[in-house]
Order: C-alpha cells, then sequence, then structure tokens
C-alpha cells in the first residue's frame, strides 16, 4: 500500500495545517493577537491553573495587547467587564491604555472602574509596573480622583472595604479635593486626620457610636465593618436581611457558623431574598453559591439556591435543530476553573462549568445529545428534565483520564449522525488523538461530518486561555471563551449565522 502520508487524500491536504504545540506538546492552532486577546480577556484570571502559572499569562496578555490595535485593546476590556463579568483583566488592559492610549484610556475608565473594588485592582496594576509605571501620573490621578468626587457615600464605604491598596491608601496619593464639609469629614476619618465630628456623614456616625456601644442598632455601613467586633446570631441574622445579594450567597457558610440560621424566621428571610436573584445575576455566580455551601447551611437555604439557578437559565437563549453537546471531563478539567490562589481559590472546576453549559443547553432544548468524554466518549444517561444541578452533578461526577476533543466528532462519524450544531466545551489541550503532521485530528473529523452535514457548524467553548485550539480556520467554526451568559448568547447568534468568531463578539462592542 502506498505511503499514507505522502499520498493524502486532496481533501486532507486542504485542511490548515497545526501550527503550534499546545500545553501537552500535542498539535494545535495558534489564534491571532485579536483572538488571544479576547481569549484572555474572557476566561484570563491572573491565577496558576492546570498548564500555567499566573505571570505566564500576565505574560502573555500583555504581548498580545502589544500586538493589537489599542482601540481592540479597549473593546476587549470593556467586553470583558460588561458581558463576562471579569475583574483582573479589565482592569488591567484599562491600565495598559494609559500607557498605549492615554486618550483611549479615558474613555475605557468610566465603562470598567465602574465601583470601588475595580479602583483598587486599577491603582494596584498601575502602580505595580507591569504596565509601564510605577505611578498613577497625572491623567490616571485625574481620572481616580474624578471616580471619588462623583462617587455617592454608599459607593465611597464599598470602597473602603479591602485593601492592597485601601482606598485611605487612594486618597492619600490623589489628594481630592472635597465638595463639601460632609466629604472632607470622611477623608478625615478614613485616613486618621482631624476631622469635624459634627459634620461626619450619619452613616459613619452612627458606626462610631456604634463601635462605643454595641447594643446600639447596627449602623448602616458595609457588613464587613462590623464583622471584626463580637456579634450575636440575633445581630448576624439582622445583617443577613440587609446586606446585598451577592454578598449574601457568598457569605451563607459565615451565616451558618454564626448561628444566624438559628434565628427564628432568618432562614425563610434568606431563602426568599436568594430565590430571587438581582439582575445580572449569572448562572456561573449561583453554581458557584451552591458548590460551596456546607452542611450548616438549611436545606431551605439551599432550595432556593437551586430555583434562582433554574430562574436564571431564562436568559439562555435556546438553540433549535439537532444539538450535539460535548462536555469535556478529563483530568485536567477538575483543576479550579478561576485557577490556584491562595485564601482565594475557588470551589468551582473546570468541569463543573463543562457541565453547567450542557445542562443549561440542554434545557433549552430537551432533544440535544450530550457527549462526554476524556480518553473516548463516556456513555452516561442524562434526563433532560432533571433540575439543572442535578445533571450538572452528574455529569461534573465523571471527571478523570487524558484528553480527546475528537472523540465525540469521531463517535457521530461512525454513526453518520446527521447534525446541526456540535458544541465542545473543554480547555482545549487535546493530546490522546495527537497527529504526526497536517490538521489535527479534530479538524479531519470535522471536515468528515460537515462533508456530510454541509450545514453543521461547531463551536468550540474555550474555558481557560491557553492560546490554542483544536479547530481553526474556517467560517462553520467559531471559538469562543468565557463561563458568562456572554457564552450562551454567542453560541445562539453563531448557530442563526450571525456572527462568526469572538473577535467580532469584541469588535462589535461599543467604546
Amino acid at each position: 500500500m502506498a505511503n499514507k502520508g505522502l499520498f493524502a487524500s486532496a481533501v486532507a491536504r486542504l485542511l490548515p495545517r497545526a501550527d503550534v504545540p499546545n500545553r501537552e506538546a500535542a498539535p494545535a492552532y495558534a489564534y491571532g493577537p485579536q483572538a488571544k486577546l479576547a481569549q484572555l480577556a474572557a476566561t484570563g484570571t491572573l491565577a496558576d491553573s492546570f498548564y500555567t502559572r499566573a505571570e505566564t499569562q500576565l505574560a502573555e496578555v500583555l504581548a498580545a495587547a502589544r500586538d493589537c490595535d489599542p482601540v481592540f485593546v479597549a473593546k476587549a476590556a470593556v467586553y470583558a467587564r460588561r458581558s463576562g463579568a471579569m475583574k483582573d483583566m479589565p482592569a488591567l488592559l484599562a491600565a495598559y491604555l494609559t500607557v498605549a492610549d492615554p486618550d483611549l484610556a479615558v474613555r475605557v475608565f468610566g465603562q470598567v472602574i465602574d465601583n470601588g473594588r475595580m479602583l483598587r485592582n486599577y491603582v494596584q496594576i498601575l502602580r505595580s509596573g507591569q504596565v509601564g509605571r510605577t505611578s498613577l501620573g497625572s491623567r490616571p490621578k485625574r481620572l481616580v480622583v474624578q471616580w471619588l468626587e462623583r462617587a455617592s457615600m454608599r459607593d465611597l464605604m464599598a470602597a473602603a472595604t479591602g485593601t492592597a491598596p485601601s482606598l485611605a491608601d487612594i486618597v492619600r496619593m490623589v489628594h481630592p479635593k472635597p465638595a463639601d464639609a460632609a466629604r472632607r469629614a470622611f477623608y478625615g476619618w478614613l485616613i486618621g486626620k482631624p476631622y469635624d465630628v459634627a459634620v461626619l456623614p450619619s452613616e459613619i456616625a452612627a458606626f462610631e457610636a456604634w463601635k462605643r456601644d454595641t447594643a446600639l442598632p447596627l449602623p448602616p455601613v458595609p457588613f464587613e465593618w462590623l464583622t471584626a467586633f463580637p456579634l450575636s446570631a440575633e445581630q448576624w441574622g439582622e445583617m443577613a436581611t440587609r446586606m446585598g445579594w451577592q454578598a449574601l450567597r457568598i457569605n451563607l457558610n459565615t451565616l451558618a457558623r454564626s448561628g444566624a440560621f438559628a434565628v427564628p424566621g432568618v432562614a425563610k428571610a434568606v431563602a426568599a431574598r436568594l430565590a430571587t436573584p438581582a439582575p445580572g445575576v449569572l448562572p456561573y455566580q449561583l453554581l458557584v453559591a451552591l458548590r460551596s455551601v456546607g452542611e450548616g447551611v438549611p436545606l431551605t437555604v439551599q432550595a432556593a439556591l437551586e430555583t434562582a439557578l433554574e430562574a436564571s437559565l431564562a436568559k439562555v437563549p435556546a438553540v433549535a435543530g439537532r444539538v450535539v453537546v460535548c462536555p469535556d471531563v478529563s483530568g485536567s478539567m477538575t483543576s479550579p476553573v478561576t485557577g490556584y490562589r491562595k485564601g482565594a481559590t475557588s470551589a468551582v472546576r473546570c468541569i463543573d462549568v463543562a457541565a453547567l453549559v450542557t445542562a443549561a443547553m440542554l434545557r433549552s432544548n430537551r432533544e440535544a445529545r450530550v457527549l462526554p468524554f476524556e480518553w473516548d466518549v463516556v456513555d452516561v444517561t442524562i434526563d433532560p428534565y432533571a433540575r439543572l444541578a442535578v445533571n450538572a452533578r452528574k455529569l461534573a461526577a465523571i471527571g478523570g483520564g487524558g484528553t480527546s476533543v475528537s472523540a465525540p466528532l469521531a463517535r457521530l462519524n461512525r454513526e453518520k449522525a446527521v447534525v446541526d450544531l456540535v458544541v465542545i466545551v473543554s480547555d482545549n489541550q487535546s493530546w490522546v488523538d495527537a497527529t504526526g503532521t497536517g490538521a489535527t485530528a479534530t479538524m479531519r473529523e470535522w471536515d468528515r461530518l460537515q462533508r456530510r452535514n454541509p450545514g453543521a457548524r461547531l463551536v468550540c467553548v474555550d474555558i481557560q486561555p491557553h492560546g490554542t485550539t483544536q479547530a481553526a480556520g474556517r467560517p462553520e467554526i467559531l471559538n469562543v471563551g468565557g463561563f458568562s451568559d456572554a457564552v450562551f448568547d454567542g453560541i445562539a447568534r453563531f448557530a442563526e449565522g450571525r456572527t462568526r468568531d469572538w473577535v467580532e463578539l469584541v469588535s462589535e462592542t461599543e467604546v
């Protein structure tokens, strides 16, 4: 028989050749600068992951930014913050623009630095020297001052929760000019300078009075300010009814340890609040809460989180047709989705996010087929009418083994299956199916499937930023990244032929 490598079919020769090794040293396709920046902006958390270090990720995002037009960098920053609900990456890109395009940095600042935590991130990154400066400089300083001047007292108090740098550090750096006596007194109180007690904002005055006598009613300040003091179970219970929705879902275990749920009516009140999530709450955030709750959290509260998770899926667009969803359940997918960070490692793993995307798509299309894969496809029965959390847990329990992204496509080809859309959710570091030269195994299998199903489309959801994919270079293939509502929207738009790749998703963002 003739050498298959030398005498490959004309169709196989037309497939794009793999041009870079992935993190497992297997053949892959490198993203171009814009696609790589889009991926990093949407999925990067600047933390250690299964395959890379935080320092490497930082170097890669700055290199990708330098290779892109500043306008695209600005759009990526806004997209990551607005659509992806990211924190560190948008602040990093906004800080980078103060060097790359100072005028553009002004336009981006207000759209990215939208709360006190983002302000602290921005200042910390600027002063670190990583973007080419070690101080704020006149224009960034002016932007920070404007943020402080426009912030409400509620915003300032929220910003004063956190360190490195603290809001007090920032005030000392930029020396804002108080607009009135109350703001002047607040700044004095914040940085330990003399202030006029008589004009201190009422919230701060109440806090100072409460510190002297904790039997007084709880003051209207961020709950984090109060937790440094001994609190009764009743006081914790009262805080549970006052803290914001996001703070509530994050602090359920703390409330349980503090005895708050033993106070009559608290568990019921908390469950009622959690069951109706605030606007903008993502399914991923609810999954985090469900994965993190301890045994001390009442079942009624846990059930409320599941109810909220179901409700959050109302925003997930339905994708019609013959859909196949393929979650990666290999060993690397058991790593934390936001990476390893001392004291802040997420309980949610990559495999949990893959399961969430799968279960959500199954909810909107009950006829969708699910093909989990590792070394090969793992046969598992999923009930499309079960609660999303149940299906997500069932899929997430499979994990282990090597990665073969082409496996579900190969299964569909052996079956001669008729499909309209295949969605692969993975970290894309396939190696079991590595080929020596030419196209990746994923591209070979997809080409076979697509020739049999000319209208079929392939979506590769990349949930961690490694800069490579197993499928690229064709108009019917979409690579998109992240674990937010933006992913579902991107899939639905692509299935309808309205968007081709995530570079377009970012490019459509207004700055």
